[in-house]
């Protein structure tokens, strides 16, 4: 077994392996490359801090997830956060690939109550599974479940006749 407290985290590894989606999910919470980009950098920061007390009972990737979650959250809580009008367009998002569909999808997903969206995100665009939502939201599987239910029926409902209006 390996001792954590004694060992270094390997910042670059985590920055390489986690980097771009932490990115991602930053930016989806904020809405702000800067701001993404600084959360992003807070997150790490944290990361390589406490990386003694992760205890492994969840995966690395859900342990970083949560503390990016919460470095958005404190951003979102400040009040100069609510006095300013942060303007956000999809081209923005870093990915691989962009097509219209995924425009229209992720425009539907941005319209969610937070609690929704941050299920959706978790789940479809950074591949955790319920466990690690439950683990990294810090609620129970069942709430992860019934939130991932009513999240893409809303999404169904808003999508409705997109198809048809291309």
């Amino acid at each position: 077994m390996i001792d954590l407290e004694r060992e270094e985290p390997d910042i670059e590894r985590l920055i390489e392996e986690y980097g771009d989606s932490l990115l991602r999910m930053c930016l989806l919470y904020l809405k702000d490359l800067s701001l993404a980009e600084d959360a992003v950098q807070d997150t790490f920061v944290k990361v390589y801090q406490r990386y003694s007390q992760f205890q492994g009972k969840s995966s690395e990737k859900t342990w970083i997830m949560r503390i990016a979650i919460n470095v958005c959250k404190n951003i979102q809580r400040s009040s100069w956060w609510r006095r300013i009008d942060y303007s956000f367009t999809l081209e923005q998002i870093p990915a691989k690939t962009h097509d219209r569909q995924d425009d229209a999808l992720l425009s539907q997903i941005m319209k969610l109550s937070p609690k929704y969206k941050e299920v959706i995100l978790l789940y479809y665009y950074q591949d955790m599974k319920i466990r690690e939502i439950a683990e990294a939201l810090q609620v129970p599987e069942s709430t992860i479940s019934v939130r991932l239910k009513r999240a893409r029926e809303k999404l169904k409902f808003n999508l409705k006749g997109w198809q048809a209006d291309e």
